[in-house]
């Protein structure tokens, strides 16, 4: 996985602005992950008194071309979500385009063929520091 700690120092500096205290137990984070990774990253889990919800996104390869446009707004649709914390990204060529829209928004963009793996260190930073979700994140993924 690359850039997992500066990412997680990202996502959890855009969560601690929502709100004086950080994000209140019980909480709500978001975590995208692009269609190939989405089966493994699960749907739903608990960390750090928050709730972690997998968002799946569409796919953007249509016969083994790349659709930009799809892969643009997948991107864009997880910075247009105040709850996010991270976005999960295959290797390949969307991600060149899906990086800097999504880390511009301050969350967490990892690229990885191990959605468990990124899940993993995702859900032990939130354990750690759940006041403070996004920078949880960027921290674990910088």
């Amino acid at each position: 996985m690359r850039r997992l700690p500066a990412l997680l120092l990202v996502v959890l500096g855009a969560i601690a602005g929502c709100g004086e205290g950080g994000a209140a137990s019980g909480a709500a984070v978001s975590v995208y992950a692009a269609a190939p990774l989405c089966r493994e990253a699960g749907k739903r889990v608990r960390a750090g008194g928050l709730t972690v919800r997998v968002v799946c996104l569409p796919p953007f390869e249509k016969s083994g071309e790349v659709d930009l446009a799809t892969a643009g707004a997948d991107a864009r649709r997880a910075t247009e979500d105040a709850t996010s914390v991270a976005y999960l990204e295959a290797p390949g060529p969307a991600a060149k385009f899906s990086r800097p829209v999504v880390e511009s928004a301050g969350i967490a963009w990892i690229e990885t063929s191990s959605a468990s793996t990124a899940m993993d260190r995702i859900i032990s930073a939130l354990d750690g520091d759940s006041s403070s979700p996004r920078k949880a994140v960027l921290d674990e993924v910088g």
